[in-house]
Order: C-alpha cells, then sequence, then structure tokens
C-alpha cells in the first residue's frame, strides 16, 4: 500500500494532479484545500504527499488521495468513517480548512458543515453524530471563533522571509509552517514560529 509519495509535479488538474515518482507517474487525488496550497507550484517542481490508498471490489481501480500533513489524513481518515460519506464524497467536500470543520462539528454547527461541497442537512447531522468529541485534536487554537486559521497573521511574515530572503519556494515555506504549527499550536508570534521551524532543521 502507497502511504507517501515524493516526486516531480507534471501535470495539474482542478481536483488531480500526475505525480512522477521513480519513473512512474501517479494521479493523484486532491482536496480543495490541498489543491490550494500548490498554487505557487510551478510544473517540474519537486512535492511530496501522504497518501490515503483507496482500493475495494466494487472499485478495483486504485484511488490515491494526497495531503500535506498526516495530520489532514488522520482527519480524513475519521470523516469517511460517517456513513454515507466515502473518500470521492469526502475529497470533494472538504473546501474548508480542517480546523474549521473540526470545531463546527465539535460546537455542533451544522450550518457550517452544510457549506461543505455535497453535504445536505441530514449528512451534516451524521457528521456531528459520529464525530463530536474526537475532533479536538485537529483544532487550532481560538478556531471555533475564528473560522480564518489562528496562525495567518504571525505567519505571513515568517513566509515572506522564509521565500524572500532565505530562498525556499512558496509550497516548502508553507509545509515548513504548517510543521511547525501541528507540532506546537500554542505558537503565538512570528519569532516563536521561526524557532519551532529552525528546531527541526
Amino acid at each position: 500500500m502507497i502511504g507517501y509519495i515524493q516526486g516531480k509535479l507534471l501535470k495539474k488538474e482542478e481536483d488531480r494532479i500526475l505525480l512522477l515518482a521513480n519513473q512512474v507517474g501517479y494521479e493523484v487525488l486532491l482536496p480543495a484545500i490541498v489543491m490550494d496550497g500548490l498554487n505557487q507550484t510551478a510544473i517540474g517542481d519537486e512535492i511530496s504527499f501522504y497518501i490515503y490508498y483507496q482500493q475495494t471490489e466494487r472499485q478495483p481501480k486504485p484511488v490515491l488521495i494526497g495531503f500535506h500533513l498526516e495530520s489532514e489524513k488522520e482527519f480524513f481518515q475519521q470523516f469517511i468513517s460517517v456513513e454515507d460519506v466515502g473518500p470521492l464524497k469526502a475529497v470533494k467536500a472538504i473546501t474548508l480548512p480542517i480546523s474549521e470543520i473540526a470545531a463546527a462539528i465539535e460546537s455542533q454547527d451544522i450550518n457550517t458543515l452544510r457549506r461543505l461541497k455535497g453535504i445536505g442537512e441530514r449528512t451534516a447531522q451524521k457528521i456531528v453524530a459520529t464525530l463530536c468529541g474526537k475532533m479536538k485534536k485537529f483544532i487550532l487554537p481560538n478556531a471555533a471563533q475564528k473560522p480564518v486559521s489562528a496562525d495567518k497573521n504571525f505567519s505571513e511574515p515568517v513566509s515572506e522571509v522564509l521565500i524572500s530572503q532565505l530562498g525556499y519556494k512558496y509550497s516548502d515555506a508553507k509545509q515548513m509552517i504548517d510543521d511547525a504549527m501541528a507540532r506546537n499550536p500554542a505558537i503565538s508570534t512570528p519569532e516563536e514560529l521561526f524557532d519551532e521551524i529552525f528546531r527541526k532543521q
């Protein structure tokens, strides 16, 4: 089973990419929030994904679904445990930040869940019934009050320094910031974020 892929970006479509790894081209489906992270990634750039691998008797053709972070993959696996929410439906549905979806589930906010593509009232209720109480680990600080990730204000100057002064690609800088925030959600200043990023370098 494939759990992680690193390679060169060959092609980008609306909801999937073609990734060249070890002379093999892999078609990888990406939720909208993951695809958005590739806005500044060019054809030929090196990228990597954690992979959810789906193959069943009813669907013998393997399906690869990619995520920037292992925590995103873990959330996805929880999300598809809900009745009537299979992997392909979930890929289309995850159009909001995972921390915001998780906060909506924990607060039983049906209206926010209905904003997800393809999720109606009944499915939103099933999501809450199945996952409420299991989503706290995916919620960033203040996510329940602020739909936009709490790290936005201070991550922007850090991203700018990583790209313009230190020469990192946009996608690499974003992943470094996301990884640091996942390791230490209590970060609240650019200095703390820098420290956490380079603590692992």
